[in-house]
């Protein structure tokens, strides 16, 4: 049907793009932290938030959001994948939550060093990098034998409210007041509009070893 190829084909690209943004990120924390000992609370707390967008991203997803509910109410004998989404969803925060309790640990001084936050982030991109590959070799295959004529539709038009509804935000965004003259300059972590009216993060700072 090309109602599902339509829908399976925009959640691949939605995949791809999480898949760049966590690649993007682990490639990034890698190269800052090589040569590094032992981090600050300010590095352990830009880390954290970082997991932390990452994550809670996930369940804005047009997967999460759509094609699983739907799954579910065709398919109640899915739990079991389902669960092991979950389960990798679960582990992942694991890794989120290694790195915040040492940031709220800070009152005691305690370190973190470099190469245990990097095998933090790794476990933490890595177990999401497996739930897509699962939600691409299973879940959809999944999603084509269990969901069927009409639901289809349903899902398509949920798809297409979702993205009107993004291009509307990025349009909001794009609205400034009049005589309203730039900023020449933003600090480090300060959104920043593009040309073409969407937001884009300012490039952080360098990450620096704590004396």
């Amino acid at each position: 049907m090309l109602t599902a190829t339509y829908i399976l084909v925009s959640l691949s690209v939605e995949q791809a793009s999480i898949r760049m943004s966590l690649l993007a990120f682990q490639k990034y924390m890698h190269v800052q932290l090589r040569q590094q000992s032992r981090l600050s609370l300010v590095q352990l707390q830009y880390a954290g938030d970082w997991l932390n967008r990452l994550y809670q991203g996930g369940y804005w997803r047009k997967v999460e959001m759509y094609l699983i509910p739907a799954i579910r109410q065709a398919a109640p004998h899915a739990d079991g994948l389902l669960d092991e989404l979950n389960g990798l969803n679960h582990a992942a925060l694991d890794s989120i939550n290694v790195v915040q309790q040492r940031a709220g640990a800070a009152i005691d001084h305690s370190e973190m060093q470099a190469e245990q936050l990097c095998a933090a982030i790794d476990a933490f991109c890595a177990t999401l990098l497996l739930r897509l590959e699962k939600e691409e070799r299973e879940l959809f295959v999944l999603a084509r034998k269990v969901i069927v004529g009409e639901a289809w539709f349903a899902i398509a038009y949920q798809f297409l409210a979702h993205d009107a509804r993004a291009q509307e935000a990025r349009r909001g965004k794009a609205q400034v007041l009049p005589f309203v003259l730039p900023v020449p300059d933003t600090p480090d972590g300060i959104v920043e509009a593009s040309g073409n009216g969407d937001a884009v993060p300012a490039m952080p700072l360098p990450l620096r070893a704590q004396a």
